[in-house]
């Protein structure tokens, strides 16, 4: 995923301003270092498309 947004000339700060995620999450799941199991982390992976799930509404 990193790639694509490299490729598409996108930093993973406005990757997610865009898709209102928390940056430090967003790096961290990218980055491998988190699974994105809950929380914020769980949110940026789902929209990443790295994780298969669903977004709980309530939660934004």
């Amino acid at each position: 995923m990193r790639e694509e947004l490299d490729r598409k000339g996108i930093s993973i700060a406005e990757f997610a301003r865009t898709h209102n995620l928390d940056q430090r999450a967003t790096w961290l799941v990218l980055s491998g270092r988190n699974k994105g199991r809950r929380g914020e982390a769980h949110k940026a992976a789902v929209v990443l498309g790295i994780k298969a799930g669903t977004i709980d509404p309530a939660s934004n």
